[in-house]
């Protein structure tokens, strides 16, 4: 049956018209809809990558922090002989690279036994690294490739063990034999979006701070040189005999990464040492506020795009312009037909005009 409107509302008067309307209808809802859906999801990956690196940097760091708890947990319960024993092993292996040098290749036998030194577990961890001026607790693993780095801190292969010299009087802060000495280099990606690793690195000062803690042995390093230098000058990183040096390297300037940022620091007395102490219970479980508004903001955005895009008055006020809009186009169709069926042959013009006089 077709419909047309008579005095606001809807009559049918046959199948042409019915047809025309749900045509009609069908399109203008798949046309507004298709806009608001297209939105919605531009807005959802909008938000998505807004929501990505701080949720990432989360996860990575309450990742990390369990890392270092498990660490922790196996240190508290390894055997102190065995413990003391390993330390012994890396305190040799860090005094008998003074007169061999810093290995920068090291063979397979060579690697062989430095991946065996300091290996408390089936984590791989070293130890861990404490920096309180940029809020940075990492892990240390052994070696620095890829994978090593997307998780965490790799000490550099061929230089010396995170341990420090044999022979360093923690009284005085000085390597006691001139003879002995340690240069400890780690490296750290920066300006991951899944994890800050050294991405503030840039941010330390000469006479910054920075703890490694290596099988619950705390060493205090002081910030007393930055360079900057091209990835193959390998000059900064020497040993140098009578000193304690422990350097961190990241990529330089950020998102370029054509250069190399290195922050040493030289070791000194451990009379601080117990602000270094990581609290690793408080520290897992933290979540920071600036993570916590854009996570809890996103869905309340989200909440109030979908309410203004699909509100039921919204809808139905569109439905009824369209029924308007359709009923409109029902009279003019009928109004055209009443003009086909007219025959004006039969039409008296004389009598219509005397009638109006």
């Amino acid at each position: 049956m077709a419909t047309a409107v008579y005095r606001g509302k809807a009559v049918n008067r046959g199948t042409k018209g019915k047809a025309i309307k749900k045509k009609k209808r069908r399109s203008s809802w798949f046309a507004r809809n298709f806009v608001s859906f297209l939105l919605a999801i531009i807005f959802s990956v909008g938000a998505g990558l807004l929501l990505y690196p701080s949720f990432a940097n989360w996860w990575n760091s309450t990742r990390q922090s369990r890392v270092l708890e498990q660490y922790i947990s196996e240190i508290e319960t390894i055997d102190m002989a065995l413990a003391e024993e390993q330390m012994a092993s890396a305190l040799e292996y860090n005094s008998a690279m003074v007169s061999k040098g810093i290995m920068w290749a090291m063979n397979d036998e060579e690697r062989i036994a430095y991946e065996s030194e300091l290996d408390a577990g089936e984590m791989g961890v070293m130890g861990f690294i404490e920096i309180n001026s940029i809020d940075v607790k990492l892990p240390i693993y052994h070696g620095v490739d890829e994978s090593t780095l997307a998780r965490g801190i790799g000490h550099i292969e061929g230089t010396s063990l995170p341990v420090g010299a044999k022979s360093f009087d923690d009284e005085k802060g000085e390597v006691a034999d001139p003879e002995d000495g340690s240069h400890c280099v780690i490296s750290g990606h920066r300006g991951l979006p899944s994890s800050r690793l050294f991405t503030d690195l840039d941010r330390m000062q000469v006479g910054d701070t920075f703890a490694l803690n290596i099988y619950n042995n705390v060493l205090i390093y002081e910030v007393d040189q930055i360079r900057i230098v091209e990835p193959s000058d390998l000059s900064e990183l020497q040993l140098v005999p009578g000193e304690d040096y422990c350097t961190m390297v990241t990529c330089t300037p950020y998102g370029i990464n054509t250069h190399r940022l290195l922050v040493r620091g030289r070791r000194v007395s451990t009379q601080d040492a117990e602000r270094y102490i990581y609290r690793i219970q408080s520290n897992a479980n933290q979540i920071k506020p600036a993570i916590v508004a854009p996570v809890m903001a996103a869905p309340i955005l989200l909440a109030m795009f979908i309410i203004v895009m699909f509100d039921p008055r919204r809808k139905k006020k569109k439905q009824a312009e369209e029924e308007e809009e359709t009923g409109m186009e029902f009279n003019l169709e009928y109004a055209d037909l009443a003009l086909e069926r007219l025959d004006l042959s039969k039409l008296d013009v004389d009598a219509l005009l005397k009638r109006k006089r």
